[in-house]
């Protein structure tokens, strides 16, 4: 430890939860989809290699506390009790011998469920409104279990979708389960066990909240009844286990919630419905003297998502304030989580605001982060970027549930960075058996992916850029003043390339393949705009040139596109003081698979807020010098004054018109999609060739 700055220190010093010594204050946090026990998988509950493996690599990367992913105490699929299955338990044993010979320790973190924040695939949301089919799949998947909340309430990702209120025997099953998993936990020597949670609106947490508890019974009305539940859980706990057998709980401080699927952004004034600070500080106390050793905390609810899974909207540490606060009122250790960045981080512990920082996606985007921050190799790490494609893509929008792919809600916890991800299986770095001259061309994203995994398996790369820089349209896309991550990973990049023997020759068109004499051609040449056929076309600014400033924009502006791109630039003309309006053709803002509700809900509930006007089902109809002419969605035409008007409709792949078995076309070029359709394609090609 040598080596290290100074000012990262105090993240390197051990610490206590009841008598478990942590050796310094990086906790990995949960992320689902790295459960120990499985996910999603339709087989029930296994011990799952994939996720141990990934584990394992990080405990040997000087990680304190490992908390794996939540582990459902019923199985989504098949309904099986965790405590049910002995043979799991007797691998955990033997893992944790493995875990403990690095150093790190281990808390299994259990849920008991996510009531209505349980996001409900789509095609679910057919089959539990159709009771005959829903009772016969019942033994397989049992719907309206999954969704089970204090109270009847709404789906936080259906209108379609009311969920049952649970019964008190279900509660006192849930309770006994806890008791038994945690049991089998201590007997196969796992530090502690984590409660999933008074946190993020998942069952717990709205048993806790007035919003989502209208019991009338001895779980509901006063605070002692709301809860009851999650105290209940940890007296079973440590009356099984001992008192000094640690059990966390995974914490929202406060909820950042103004009504039913509408959170509360960073700064805005509003009135909170679910928990407050003044009962946040109470409640605080209360849990720690129920018998809970740690608070893992963030805050927000799946109403307020972006709170508990920060998107690059965020601010960094947004979490540190609040959680920092309610460590005044209790005398357990505390972690904050949060877009915690180290050099603050290691700040608030030296400063004994918190006792841990929580840290889960940066640990996806770089396993090794943290051995590369203890040998001072900073420029090394490769940036998460908080854009959510593969470790959580539950997207969300008006008249879809969840938009994510059966496949993927089975399959979270990826990177759309690195794709070998707890799919080291499926994406691994082999040599190649024989060596070849691969031409790559484009300098993007994409096309420095596929160099550097070809290079790194052995191959002779060139890579071919017709600009003067790499990046591609990623240098765009990384523009704004939020993207700080985005631009790290542009910079990481251009580090990586030049570790490798790639020839690159910048300021270099490609309009013949074959004048390559290469054995092997990938083409990542990109995507470009489409243009609209509308009056006045030419008078709009294409998103891409004002993202790169090739053109100023006045101080009132219409963005026409409210997908992703579109809202993201809308979002930063406001951040500039621009009177910016946004006009979109479908029923709501960022309708696109793959982009996670967290990202979505917070500039949905941003343009809300600071009443930035949607204009939603409305097409444009022709550009002016002085605004633009639209249809909106009862036919009626009106116009939008505007001093300049942003084109964000959409691109196409662009590729070069080369054919052949050995030219190989990936990312934009091949189909417009986002960063990990890019790096994932790239390694596809660059694997196999």
């Amino acid at each position: 430890m040598e080596n290290i700055d100074p000012k990262y220190q105090a993240l390197f010093t051990p610490w206590k939860i009841r008598d478990v010594e942590i050796k310094n204050r990086i906790v990995l946090c949960p992320m689902g989809g790295t459960s120990l026990f499985g996910w999603m998988e339709h087989t029930g509950n296994h011990f799952d290699e994939e996720a141990a493996k990934f584990f394992l690599e990080k405990a040997k990367n000087n990680v304190g506390l490992i908390i794996p992913g939540i582990a459902p105490i019923r199985s989504t699929f098949m309904g099986q009790w965790l405590y049910q299955n002995k043979k799991m338990f007797a691998q955990l044993k033997e893992f944790m011998t493995e875990i403990h010979k690095t150093g790190a320790k281990l808390f299994i973190q259990i849920t008991a469920g996510m009531g209505r924040s349980w996001a409900i695939p789509t095609p679910l949301v057919m089959l539990h409104n159709m009771p005959v089919v829903r009772d016969i799949i019942k033994p397989i998947i049992n719907i309206p279990y999954q969704s089970a909340s204090p109270s009847e309430l709404p789906s936080r990702w259906s209108d379609k979708v009311t969920c049952r209120a649970i019964t008190v025997k279900e509660i006192e099953e849930i309770i006994d389960a806890f008791v038994k998993t945690a049991a089998l936990c201590k007997e196969a020597g796992v530090d502690g066990v984590e409660v999933h949670a008074v946190h993020e609106g998942y069952l717990l947490d709205q048993f806790t909240l007035q919003y989502t508890n209208k019991r009338t019974d001895d779980y509901g009305g006063s605070f002692e009844n709301r809860y009851r539940f999650p105290v209940a859980i940890v007296k079973a706990i440590k009356e099984a286990c001992g008192e000094n057998y640690p059990v966390s709980l995974r914490y929202s401080v406060t909820s950042k919630v103004k009504d039913f699927c509408v959170g509360a952004v960073p700064g805005e004034e509003y009135t909170e419905i679910g928990r407050d600070m003044e009962e946040s500080e109470k409640a605080a106390k209360y849990l720690q003297d129920a018998g809970y050793d740690m608070l893992n905390a963030d805050n927000g609810t799946y109403d307020s998502w972006y709170w508990a899974h920060p998107p690059m909207y965020m601010p960094l540490n947004c979490n540190l304030d609040d959680v920092a606060h309610i460590k005044k009122f209790v005398d357990i250790p505390v972690v904050c989580a949060g877009r915690m960045e180290p050099d603050v981080g290691a700040q608030a512990v030296a400063d004994g605001r918190i006792d841990g920082v929580g840290v889960a996606r940066q640990f996806l985007a770089d396993a090794e982060w943290v051995t590369k921050l203890i040998e001072n190799r900073l420029e090394d790490i490769r940036p998460c970027i908080c854009c959510h494609n593969a470790c959580f893509n539950m997207s969300h929008y008006k008249g879809v549930a969840n938009a994510q792919s059966i496949y993927d809600a089975s399959h979270i916890a990826r990177c759309a960075l690195d794709p070998r991800v707890m799919q080291s299986d499926k994406y691994k770095l082999t040599p190649a058996k024989k060596v070849k001259k691969i031409a790559v061309i484009g300098g993007g994203i994409g096309g420095m992916e596929a160099a550097i995994v070809c290079a790194k398996r052995g191959h002779k790369v060139t890579l071919y850029e017709k600009t003067d820089k790499l990046g591609g349209v990623f240098i765009a896309a990384a523009a704004p003043s939020f993207k700080e991550k985005d631009r790290a990973l542009i910079a990481w990049y251009e580090r990586e390339i030049a570790k490798y023997p790639i020839e690159i020759k910048l300021n270099t068109a490609v309009t013949d393949v074959d004048s390559l004499g290469a054995d092997e051609v990938i083409v990542a040449t990109g995507s470009r705009a489409n243009k609209l056929p509308v009056a006045g076309a030419e008078k709009g600014i294409e998103a891409i040139d004002f993202l790169l400033r090739k053109q100023n924009v006045g101080e009132n502006v219409v963005v026409i596109g409210g997908g992703l791109t579109g809202c993201e630039i809308a979002y930063e003309l406001y951040l500039q003081g621009k009177q910016t309006t946004v006009v979109e053709m479908q029923n709501d803002l960022i309708v696109s698979k793959g982009v996670c509700l967290a990202n979505s809900s917070y500039l949905r509930d941003f343009f809300h807020a600071n009443k930035v006007p949607v204009y939603l089902e409305t097409r444009l109809q022709s550009i002016e010098d002085d605004g633009v002419t639209v249809i909106g969605k009862e036919g009626n035409t009106f116009r939008i004054a505007a001093d300049s008007v942003i084109l964000s409709t959409g691109y196409k792949p662009a590729p070069l018109t080369a054919k052949g078995r050995n030219v190989h076309v990936i990312g934009d070029a091949k189909a417009v999609g986002n960063l990990r359709t890019v790096i994932w394609g790239a390694w596809d090609v660059a694997m196999k060739l």
